[in-house]
């Protein structure tokens, strides 16, 4: 049974602050939605965690979304997405969207020489999930992975612009250039906010895709097409935009106001091991 308010809130979460980059592109997209957001500040990162953990985590989340009274649900983490969309989606009776098939099949479209480069954790490049979903698509595409785990606390701890990532991301991206992709997927939603480090380092040649544009069309077209999109007529009751976290909420909340449109005035925090 699909929730059938339309004025419901579209739920999204990730590890922690990575997944504002996809809220961000469904504010702007469609920017009458209403969202609730829960980043796993406690518990990032996830690239680093096993499967039945991630599943473990996803599944309070999603419990702690549905109490929220949510119509859809964004996984905006590529780990999430690789080891636990199929599961929570089966298991949930309102739509559930990940972020790894919008950015596979822009890759896919995108590409000339048909190599193209993911950069992500080591669970979602060592879950081998981008290069399945592609080949699905195109089975001659090559596929090459490359693990940046040091990207996500880089990017946690705000040092964007900073010649330590410079550094760090030379050393990963190096691998790379040695292979002639065409194409790089940013295969974990805090890379984005490293695009001008990797534009820089990859050159002009090479096409970045950004999965949180992508998602954020995946979903405005699935509200629409089922009917589920909010009327834009209808007024707001509180807050259009509600965030929530499992830790540091203070460093969350100055975190956000710094990358999307509007500030974040509130973030809550809430013992996420009791959903």
């Amino acid at each position: 049974m699909i929730q059938t308010d339309r004025n419901a809130p579209v739920g999204i979460f990730d590890s922690g602050v990575g997944g504002l980059t996809v809220a961000r592109e469904i504010m702007r997209q469609i920017p009458e939605e209403r969202i609730v957001y829960f980043g796993d500040t406690a518990r990032v990162p996830y690239g680093s965690k096993s499967r039945d953990t991630i599943l473990r985590y996803s599944r309070q989340i999603v419990r702690f979304l549905q109490s929220q009274g949510v119509k859809a649900i964004v996984i905006a983490c590529n780990t999430a997405s690789a080891y636990a969309l199929d599961e929570v989606a089966a298991e949930t009776d309102i739509p559930v969207i990940g972020v790894i098939n919008a950015g596979a099949r822009t890759a896919v479209a995108a590409t000339r020489n048909g190599r193209i480069g993911v950069i992500g954790t080591e669970a979602t490049v060592g879950s081998g999930i981008y290069t399945k979903v592609m080949q699905e698509m195109k089975p001659d595409i090559q596929v090459i992975g490359k693990a940046c785990p040091l990207f996500v606390p880089l990017v946690e701890e705000g040092l964007l612009h900073d010649s330590v990532t410079d550094e760090i991301a030379s050393r990963y991206l190096s691998v790379l250039k040695n292979k002639y992709i065409d194409t790089l997927v940013l295969g974990c939603t805090h890379y984005p906010l490293l695009r001008s480090t990797v534009r820089r380092i990859m050159g002009e040649d090479v096409v970045l895709v950004n999965p949180a544009y992508e998602t954020a069309i995946e979903l405005r077209d699935l509200l629409k097409k089922s009917g589920m999109n909010r009327n834009p007529e209808e007024a707001f009751e509180g807050e259009q935009y509600q965030f929530f976290v499992s830790d540091l909420a203070e460093k969350f909340r100055d975190f956000a106001t710094s990358i999307l449109p509007n500030e974040v005035k509130e973030t809550r925090q809430i013992e996420i091991e009791n959903y």
